[in-house]
């Protein structure tokens, strides 16, 4: 009787004896394999998931050391935004689902690169300065019967060396329900640009504020959308009210060449490109009169975001020359009507104005300005898509400005210039 005890004692533990060998066997396997985890970036939302599906049997418990690096780890996955760059050894802390009470380690390494941003410099520029401009700048507001949200923001290219912001922007409601938006960028080249880039957005703004101005342009916009007049007589309107719109630059150029003056500088000092659109809301639709000096798009989006109009004409050069500013006189020939458009839509779902900062890294080139593809792209950029995750809520929009500037921060390898964006939603 005891010799079949002790049989049947040994039959029952060899079972045991294999279970621990595969337990252990597991283990080792899950220990040797060699996971190599992509780098992450400093500030940047960083994901990596543990494939465990060879593992049935190892469960990972947490992860040791992980809290320093600013990341956590749920459901086999690091996640989060990474504090600062480093070198971080970590400890997998893993235990077989047989044997649930011996926690065993492997080791990790995750490499953190430095965030770009830091490497540049963020110097205040002069207060006391001539000319002096904030580093950055914003508006939310009404616009007609839409919204606007306008951004600018000092380049890093400026900021790294403590210049100023030479970009600028002006929103105004004017008498008869009219509405301006001008956008500029100034040259970086030119001493005085800031003020020059300021001077053309406010003066360009303070000539349409006249009832006579609007009053004139009214009329003219009856001829042409209302009154069944010739063609004849609708050729001489249209002619007409671009004569007016010349006024006005016309006015911004005088301006400029008046302060340079009283400043002893050069107009060329004051080097700056324009973009602006005049805007009316009409039983008819929306009259949109545009205009452009330099190479800032303007762009229309309808309502089902299947066209996209660019509604001025880019001063853009093969060799980088072929920017146009405000202050050239040359500008003011014969073919200075090619640079105003009038447009007339029913509706429309968004109304864009923005300077080379964001059009150069987020369109690269001229001929996706009017692919809608670009800009589906660009709306999911500001809706989230992107590596910092920063987001621009246009429905839930009580904080849509602040939101905007923080997304104006986005890095793109060498595009370090003024960012100004305006969008009328």
């Amino acid at each position: 009787m005891m010799g079949k005890f002790f049989r049947k004692s040994a039959d029952e533990s060899k079972p045991k004896s294999m279970e621990q060998a595969l337990i252990y066997k597991e283990k080792e396997e899950f220990k040797d394999v060699h996971w190599v985890l992509k780098n992450a970036s400093a500030k940047q939302f960083y994901e990596f998931s543990f494939k465990m599906q060879e593992f049935p049997n190892i469960k990972i418990q947490n992860i040791g050391n992980l809290e320093e690096t600013g990341l956590s780890f749920e459901n086999d996955t690091i996640s989060g935004i990474p504090l600062k760059n480093n070198m971080y050894h970590l400890d997998v802390r893993f235990y077989h689902t047989h044997d649930q009470n011996q926690i065993e380690i492997k080791k990790i390494q995750l490499f953190v690169n430095a965030d770009p941003k830091d490497l540049w410099r963020n110097i205040p520029s002069d207060t006391n300065a001539a000319f002096y401009k904030s580093e950055e700048d914003s508006y939310k507001g009404s616009f007609s019967d839409k919204k606007i949200v306008v951004v600018s923001k000092r380049g890093r290219s400026h900021a790294h060396e403590g210049k100023f912001r030479e970009d600028d922007f002006a929103v105004n409601t004017l008498p008869n329900g009219w509405n301006i938006i001008s956008v500029s960028d100034g040259a970086g080249s030119a001493s005085a640009a800031r003020e020059g880039s300021r001077l053309a957005t406010t003066m360009i703004n303070h000539f349409f504020n006249s009832q006579e101005i609007l009053n004139q342009i009214e009329n003219n916009i009856n001829v042409l959308y209302i009154n069944q007049f010739p063609d004849k007589e609708q050729l001489k309107t249209k002619q007409d009210t671009i004569n007016i719109l010349s006024e006005s630059v016309l006015h911004v150029y005088h301006t400029l060449e008046k302060k340079a003056a009283e400043n002893a500088l050069s107009v060329n000092d004051l080097h700056t490109t324009l973009i602006f659109t005049l805007l009316k809301k009409f039983s008819f639709g929306y009259v949109i009169l545009s205009f452009g000096v330099g190479d800032c798009p303007i762009n229309l989006i309808n309502t089902d975001f299947s066209e996209v109009k660019l509604l001025n004409r880019m001063d853009v050069g093969e060799f980088g020359g072929g920017t146009r500013f405000i202050t050239m006189k040359e500008i003011f020939n014969d073919k200075m009507a090619s640079r105003f458009q009038i447009t007339c839509v029913e509706d429309f779902s968004y109304l864009v104005l923005m300077t080379d900062g964001i059009y150069d890294p987020k369109f690269t080139t001229e001929n996706k300005l009017e692919d809608v593809e670009s800009w589906k792209a660009l709306f999911e950029d500001l809706a989230g898509n992107n590596d910092d995750r920063t987001k621009a809520d246009f429905i839930n929009d009580e904080k849509i400005d602040e939101e905007l500037l923080i997304w104006s921060d986005f890095w793109s390898r060498g595009n370090h210039d003024d960012r100004t964006l305006a969008i009328i939603y």
